[in-house]
């Protein structure tokens, strides 16, 4: 196929639920692609011998070599050539940026002049990672697949794995296929990590992050629950008394930021964090099955610009909120946040207030939220991100009709190994500092990464970091010799 046909195939739009049915529901917003529509996006790949895609690809997928195997219809080899590096296609399909990584590279883009025409990497990913789900559950009961590791590869060496999110889960998967006896400590009820508390079932389904927590115990992945490192056990007692060789910390940004203004502790503020988790972890939406306490706003406001508050004001939303606010600072240019999560909140009737930011919450005489005080702003010049600084308008106040507010303006990382792990070095944000080619920290043996190393960050990114950090791991061991 010649380079001007690839460019006439129109891009494949994503079938989507209907923007009011959905907004009331918990069934994922995308529908997902279709075998022919899978093959015709992949066939507007240039095949380019340069593969700049792949320059904006955390994990390095070679993405024109998925692409040409799926134009072709060969989606399990597609897939085949995605896990050579990546493990959680399904989930990176869905949740990944894909138009600030390697869709914002694409030549067909370039070409066309719009990233937004680029190729869907991603929707081609989720399909061909969707398709082999299917049928492995379809051939269910045929037997379970044999191990990856040979007994005779095995080295003896005992690897703890720290969370269980995506840089957990690509470091426990590649020490256990190179022989290690993995282990992998999770804090909440289920693994998964952000994957399960923080992303919506309307985003991911859960299901799918099971499935790869089900792949990990197929290659011999040990999963402990309840298990708070730094409580339960402290870290340097995992090698020093239990007898593991090597350790991994992926416990990510779990500790919310607030904004320090007045009546952030009146009943009815929440952060974002615990919004979400008892939302999506604790399945707050499902009344009937779950048991969990959570308060139903009515008038709900937002606080944020990121996929986070995208999330948090959809899943308002969903819980029976009357009205959401969605109150930014800056502009909808500055908001961080992946424009296809904007657009879809926009869709479901989450109003945007933008160059606006919460000035006090509002209280009644019970200490219940009745109200968020507000300024205008505009943008001045622009900060050390390179977007324009927000400047308050003076005089500009007013007040939202709420009885809920959510503070999503970001987390920091999870601070209790640090706090509870004698010569763990960190920066002054928290975040664990490690050596930049293997991820080891400040204590031999010890490694980490993810967003307890980079702050929050993308699923794709910390699977960049696991994937290091796994390297790093099993070059310590190489050097150790295998276990007696």
């Amino acid at each position: 196929m010649t380079a001007k046909e690839r460019m006439a195939i129109e891009p494949q739009a994503m079938p989507e639920q209907d923007a009011k049915v959905r907004a009331r529901n918990m069934n994922e917003v995308a529908l997902g692609y279709t075998a022919e529509m899978a093959r015709r996006e992949a066939s507007r790949c240039m095949q380019c011998a340069a593969k700049p895609c792949m320059r904006g690809c955390p994990v390095a997928i070679n993405i024109p070599g998925f692409l040409a195997k799926a134009a072709e219809g060969n989606f399990e080899g597609a897939l085949a050539v995605i896990r050579e590096t990546s493990l959680l296609p399904a989930v990176c399909g869905r949740v990944c940026p894909q138009e600030k990584q390697c869709q914002k590279f694409c030549t067909m883009g370039k070409l066309l002049k719009d990233v937004d025409k680029a190729v869907a990497i991603g929707r081609v990913e989720r399909f061909v990672a969707d398709l082999a789900r299917e049928k492995a559950a379809s051939a269910a009961g045929k037997g379970v697949p044999a191990p990856s590791v040979a007994p005779s590869d095995r080295t003896g060496r005992r690897v703890a794995v720290v969370g269980s999110g995506p840089a957990s889960i690509t470091c426990a998967a590649d020490c256990a296929r190179a022989g290690h006896d993995v282990t992998m400590f999770e804090a909440f009820h289920k693994a998964g990590g952000v994957l399960v508390y923080g992303i919506p079932e309307f985003r991911l389904p859960k299901a799918i992050v099971q499935n790869e927590i089900d792949g990990l115990k197929a290659l011999g992945v040990k999963v402990e629950l309840n298990y708070v490192v730094g409580r339960t056990r402290k870290l340097r007692d995992l090698m020093e008394k239990d007898g593991f060789d090597a350790v991994f910390v992926g416990t990510g940004a779990g500790l919310p930021k607030f904004m320090d203004i007045e009546g952030e502790n009146l009943v009815g503020v929440f952060s974002a964090n615990e919004y979400l988790t008892r939302a999506n972890l604790m399945k707050a939406y499902d009344e009937k099955g779950h048991d969990t306490p959570f308060w139903h706003g009515r008038r709900v406001a937002v606080l944020g610009g990121g996929n986070v508050a995208m999330d948090a004001s959809r899943m308002a939303l969903r819980l029976g909120a009357e009205k959401v606010y969605l109150v930014y600072r800056r502009s909808e240019a500055e908001m961080p946040a992946r424009k296809e999560e904007v657009h879809h909140a926009k869709e479901e009737g989450v109003e945007f207030l933008m160059l606006q930011n919460a000035k006090r919450v509002l209280g009644d005489d019970q200490g219940r939220v009745v109200g968020l005080e507000c300024l205008k702003y505009e943008l001045g010049e622009p900060d050390a991100s390179g977007r324009r600084s927000p400047v308050a308008i003076p005089g500009s106040e007013f007040t939202l009709d709420v009885d809920t507010v959510v503070v999503a303006v970001g987390n920091a990382s999870n601070p209790l190994i640090p706090a509870t792990t004698e010569g763990l070095e960190v920066n002054k944000r928290g975040n664990i500092v490690v050596d930049a080619e293997t991820n080891m920290t400040s204590i031999p043996g010890v490694f980490a990464g993810g967003d307890i190393v980079l702050g929050a960050a993308t699923v794709i990114l910390a699977m960049g970091e696991g994937r290091r950090a796994a390297a790093g791991i099993n070059a310590y061991l190489a050097k150790k010799g295998s276990a007696s």
